[in-house]
């Protein structure tokens, strides 16, 4: 799991994670970057702006296996989703839903 965190300028943040964490920049679209732990390539955390191609802000990434099969379960279930199953051109398929609590999650793989 991803946290995401809102900030104006997400590449000012490179500085702090990489001086204080020693985080690595493992993806920087302008409006996103994503750093990690170079010892642990899991240990991620992303820091954007706006999500550039979604009408609404995710509060937390989650990788699984299989997208297609989270977004089927999800919709068998009933719960909202907010941003539709797309594959994105910088290489991740994901949708976005609410879950009970109202956090919005972005549900992806790396195809």
């Amino acid at each position: 799991m991803v946290p995401d965190f809102q900030a104006d300028d997400p590449s000012a943040s490179a500085e702090f994670y990489a001086e204080v964490l020693g985080f690595e920049v493992a993806m920087d679209q302008g409006w996103i970057v994503t750093f990690a732990a170079p010892d642990n390539p899991a240990a991620q955390i992303s820091v954007m702006r706006q999500d550039a191609s979604a009408s609404v802000q995710p509060d937390a990434s989650i990788e699984v296996d299989n997208v297609d099969a989270a977004h089927a379960a999800a919709q068998r279930l009933g719960y909202e989703i907010v941003h539709p199953l797309t594959t994105e051109p910088w290489g991740v398929r994901r949708f976005f839903v609410r879950e009970p609590n109202g956090k919005v999650l972005n549900i992806l793989t790396h195809p």
